[in-house]
């Protein structure tokens, strides 16, 4: 098996790092760590939203954004009886789909440190029909800890975070794991910046919060950082399995890197992505474009804050989102760097994206 033409020992600790949407402190520490070696200075704000700045021989700025903050949960309660076992019961922080969190494993975030835990899933055979038909919901679901009552309501408290436990892979072609959605984007980004030398423009590398509950850190920081330009970097669906049509695909893998045109949340500025495919297309990166019918990015987030500003997208292709086996090809992660590289070496702010 060829090795991925990139440094799969960072994604893998990017993709295995717990950060949750408010409290993305574990990944944020290596999101600095990186940036420190590329960049001229490192901010954080009071959110929680990382810049990174490249500093250019213009005023002109570009901002480049991908997102922290995983899917994930938090305690909300503890119940049992006193000579019972505890159960602790979940609040969703961001979008789960309840059918695939049985059989899992999580780990709990405590302040006196991780505790393991199970979603575990009864046996089909001591169930009744209504049982097996009855409809997954995350309120329902109990995380077993395989402590006494009593001790699991000392160690676990209300707030506590949960992640879910899953090491990352390379699956023939691809990369499976968990968080993919979007530190396989986070680790896009990072490596463009350790690339990139001497821009033409300032470039802003934004690693961002709170995505999942509603594109939060990218709406601030659209005000703070107030770019020229924005470019987003997210994962997108690729429904290319044997139950889907090809009009239902999204994107495929192995195809390229993915030039989003839009999302449920923005249109993207058509001389920005026309560049995009402009550059691709010179420096033979291979890309496909993205029209994705529902789901928004962090792309909207620059756009709706910092008044009438151009932004693109560019995606990689991913499988199974929200799940704990996300996959990706190791080709279209390639391209997503190269394309980005070239994107952000070719900007002499000079283009024109008033429409």
């Amino acid at each position: 098996m060829e090795s991925a033409p990139f440094d799969t020992d960072l994604l893998e600790k990017l993709t295995e790092t717990s950060g949750v949407p408010g409290y993305e402190d574990r990944v944020r520490e290596l999101a600095v760590e990186e940036l420190e070696e590329s960049v001229d200075r490192v901010r954080t704000d009071a959110m929680g939203n990382v810049v990174g700045t490249l500093e250019g021989d213009s005023e002109y700025s570009v901002a480049v954004a991908a997102h922290m903050d995983e899917i994930g949960f938090m305690v909300r309660n503890v119940r049992g009886e006193d000579e019972g076992f505890g159960f602790v019961e979940l609040d969703a922080l961001g979008g789960w789909d309840a059918r695939v969190l049985k059989a899992q494993r999580v780990t709990i975030h405590t302040e006196e440190g991780d505790i393991p835990g199970v979603i575990g899933s009864p046996p089909p055979h001591t169930l009744d029909e209504e049982e097996r038909e009855k409809k997954a919901e995350v309120e329902d679901v109990d995380v077993d800890v395989g402590l006494p009552y009593e001790e699991a309501t000392d160690r676990i408290s209300p707030g506590d975070l949960v992640t879910m436990e899953q090491t990352t892979e390379r699956v023939g072609e691809t990369i499976t794991g968990k968080a993919l959605d979007d530190r396989v984007c986070l680790f896009a980004m990072l490596e463009a910046a350790r690339q990139l030398t001497e821009p033409d423009v300032t470039i802003h590398f934004c690693a961002t919060v709170q995505e999942e509950v509603g594109l939060r850190g990218a709406n601030a920081l659209g005000v703070d950082v107030d770019p020229d330009l924005a470019i987003a970097l997210d994962v997108t669906v690729a429904n290319d399995l044997p139950e889907f049509d090809d009009g239902e695909y999204v994107t495929e893998l192995g195809e390229g890197t993915a030039i989003k045109l839009k999302d449920s949340s923005v249109i993207t500025n058509p001389k920005v992505h026309r560049r995009m495919q402009a550059v691709a297309d010179e420096r033979e990166i291979d890309f496909q474009l993205e029209i994705l019918p529902a789901g928004g990015t962090d792309t909207a987030g620059f756009q709706n804050t910092a008044g009438a500003k151009p932004v693109g997208a560019i995606s990689i292709p991913t499988r199974y989102l929200h799940t704990v086996t996300e996959t990706a090809h190791v080709d279209d992660i390639a391209a997503t760097i190269d394309l980005l590289h070239a994107f952000l070496e070719s900007e002499d702010g000079h283009h024109e994206y008033t429409l």
